[in-house]
């Protein structure tokens, strides 16, 4: 499955140089505003220690690990709900994405100037918050218009259902909440509104672009951050973009780890960013391993067998018979499928079964 970030923020707090340091596209990383002017769309290779391992085992032909895009998308500025600057454009490119990583300027630089003259992450937060806010009201507010008379004069039990959803929301969007901020009663209130794409209902991601100096401990902006949004159903990551750039440059493995190791961290910001992207998205990976390939497969936690095969191939999903599975640690340890299935550590399940992560996968169908 395509997983798609969006990486948002005000002009100049690091976006560009973040995508760079993501993907092997390159944005133009400028020190002026709207530089990046329509999306730059990169793919992602997600790290995983577990496919390596299980490659080393199997030594397959080819190596195929799972990816997500990125979306390197306009700055804002206050008014873009009204179409201010590149206002209409990147809230129509957001639009579209899965989840929101939104980059905080977290950092002193002279020779960076920032569209609003000073250094404050908190600020720049609530602006983009605004902004979204704004735009969503204006989408809940025009669906309010097409549903109320059938809603409240007629028996349409379907748009009554959509009045009272929508009501709550533009309630919370004028008291300056986001959409994420309103609790639904069920799963269909959920399939509802997520039609409408509103986009403070989207997942978000916190990053916390800073100097190298506060790589490792962070600084007062990040904790202003964290302050700030520790309410919220979010998480914050601290991160030197402009250092991520660096490592991404680097043609080794080694050589990365070196890097790294010199500035006191164990990982780079890219591996704990794709983590943290996966978490929100509340996503989970199974494995499909042999002499051919070795690959990994993106799914959302708590999906069953059937549909997890369907993210291979519609037919498997169609044509599901069983699902024979292998535990990663079991892979690990015994060294080979023959192996897991001598020992019975090869389970057959059905189409009840709920796929775990690190699962190893092989599924029979008939279409």
């Amino acid at each position: 499955m395509a997983l798609q970030c969006g990486i948002v923020g005000l002009p100049n707090v690091g976006k560009s140089t973040l995508f760079n340091s993501l993907s092997n596209a390159k944005a133009q990383a400028a020190n002026f505003p709207f530089c990046t002017i329509d999306p730059n769309v990169g793919v992602i290779t997600v790290p995983d220690e577990r496919l390596v391992r299980l490659a080393a085992i199997d030594k397959p032909k080819r190596i195929i690990p799972t990816t997500i895009e990125i979306v390197d998308i306009a700055g804002l500025v206050k008014g873009a709900s009204k179409g201010e600057g590149l206002g209409n454009k990147f809230l129509g490119n957001i639009r579209t994405t899965d989840a929101i990583i939104h980059v905080l300027r977290c950092f002193d630089d002279s020779n960076v100037t920032h569209v609003d003259g000073s250094v404050n992450p908190v600020r720049d937060k609530e602006i983009i918050d605004t902004e979204l806010q704004l735009k969503d009201l204006e989408t809940v507010e025009s669906r309010i218009g097409k549903v109320q008379k059938q809603a409240q004069t007629g028996g349409d039990k379907v748009a009554k259902r959509w009045y009272d959803l929508l009501v709550q929301y533009r309630e919370a969007l004028v008291q300056g909440k986001s959409a994420r901020t309103v609790v639904l009663e069920n799963k269909e209130d959920e399939k509802m509104m997520a039609e409408l794409c509103l986009l403070t209902n989207k997942p978000v991601l916190y990053v916390c672009n800073v100097d190298e100096a506060s790589a490792v401990t962070g600084n007062e902006y990040t904790e202003a951050v964290m302050e700030a949004v520790k309410d919220e159903n979010a998480q914050v990551l601290v991160v030197a973009a402009a250092i991520e750039a660096d490592i991404a440059e680097l043609e080794s493995y080694e050589e990365r780890q070196m890097f790294l190791a010199d500035i006191g961290l164990e990982e780079s910001g890219v591996s704990r960013l794709i983590r943290a992207a996966y978490a929100l998205l509340n996503l989970e990976t199974y494995f499909t391993t042999g002499e051919q390939e070795t690959r990994a497969w993106t799914y959302p936690k708590g999906t069953k067998a059937p549909q997890a095969a369907g993210v291979i191939h519609s037919d498997f999903e169609r044509g599901f018979i069983r699902a024979e599975v292998i535990k990663y640690d079991d892979y690990i340890a015994l060294g080979s499928e023959s192996a897991c299935r001598e020992a019975g550590k090869l389970s057959v399940e059905g189409k009840e079964y709920v796929v775990q992560d690190g699962d190893i996968m092989h599924f029979r169908f008939n279409v």
